[in-house]
């Protein structure tokens, strides 16, 4: 069955520790190795994949980039340089920037939904190699042609989509979505509903769309090791940071894990303790709920559950570096 490895997410774990990783999911005939771009402003996506490509030979690989954070241009340049780079293995997230986001970053804000059409049109046209121009909502440019013929004029861009707009923007312009992490099956279940019909509007054929998503997977002998080990990155979700556009987008389209009346109870204990108070705070339901986690079979288990409602590409992040080669070996022959 396909797989994917994801990475990223951890502060602990270095670009040189994640190449060793994927180098060995590819040994283990991994089809993609991952790589998340995160707002908390760990290791950045290009020193990443360029590690990554120089380590590997077949495995394609792909990382999430928000928009807006680079311009399209240099998107689309260093794109193609690490498709350059791999061989043409490379295929790219490009996410909505959010309101969020901006204010981190010192931009203005702008409409998340726009800003994302525009840039993955005006990306894919840059790819051409051909000399384009471009007038959108929130992008113009004039003659703008790279100054090398790309390896591939079309790079695969899957979506990452958490709200139902974003779901319907990538069934109607992606080569796929990728679904969020830290989600339950029974909301990719709901969201490949909204994706679907969004597809199938467009004149879209579902049986040429990736459908893939990151799963948290955290893997110990003992079930409440595991579940400890990952209740970090559930608890990320929660921060005052990501809440905004994370809980209430994920609720609107159906997740059942998380409790509105619970929110207050973060958002008090992170302004009371922080991250380490916000971690204990998090139900054992919601580690359950929306991670993969457990011992072995537990974590198979689980992975299967989200192909069982339609996850083509289940990609899979591990909670700790101290798992990672375990989860790897694990799905090697599933």
């Amino acid at each position: 069955m396909r797989i994917g490895l994801a990475s990223g997410y951890d502060p602990r774990a270095s670009v040189r520790e994640m190449a060793e990783w994927v180098k060995r999911a590819e040994d283990r005939g991994y089809e993609v190795a991952f790589f998340s771009e995160t707002i908390e402003l760990m290791r950045d996506s290009v020193s990443a994949l360029a590690a990554f490509a120089l380590a590997t030979e077949r495995i394609t690989l792909g990382c999430t980039q928000i928009v807006r954070l680079r311009t399209p241009l240099v998107m689309a340049q260093t794109l193609a340089s690490l498709d350059e780079l791999s061989e043409g293995r490379m295929m790219l997230a490009p996410g909505a920037c959010t309101n969020t986001h901006a204010k981190r970053h010192g931009l203005h804000e702008e409409k998340p939904p726009a800003s994302l059409e525009d840039w993955i049109a005006s990306m894919r046209l840059i790819l051409t190699g051909e000399n384009v121009s471009y007038a959108g909502e929130t992008v113009s440019f004039e003659d703008c042609q790279l100054g090398w013929k790309p390896y591939r004029t079309e790079v695969p861009m899957l979506i990452p989509a958490t709200s139902t707009t974003g779901l319907k923007i990538a069934g109607r312009i992606g080569d796929g979505v990728l679904l969020n992490a830290v989600c339950s099956p029974e909301y990719s279940a709901n969201a490949l509903k909204i994706v679907r019909q969004a597809v199938e509007e467009a004149g879209r054929c579902w049986d040429d769309f990736e459908v893939a998503q990151i799963i948290n997977c955290s893997i110990e002998d003992d079930h409440e090791q595991a579940l400890d080990a990952v209740r970090w990155e559930v608890a990320s979700k929660l921060d005052p940071v990501q809440l905004p556009f994370i809980a209430g987008p994920k609720m609107r389209v159906g997740e059942p894990y998380i409790n509105a009346d619970d929110i207050p109870v973060f958002e008090e204990a992170y302004r009371r303790g922080g991250k380490e108070a916000l971690i204990a705070a998090v139900p054992d339901s919601y580690v359950e709920g929306m991670t993969a986690s457990g011992t072995p079979d537990e974590v198979v288990a689980k992975v299967n559950k989200f192909r069982e409602v339609g996850v083509r590409l289940p990609v899979l992040r591990p909670a700790a570096r101290h798992q990672a080669e375990r989860l790897v070996d694990l799905f090697a022959s599933r």
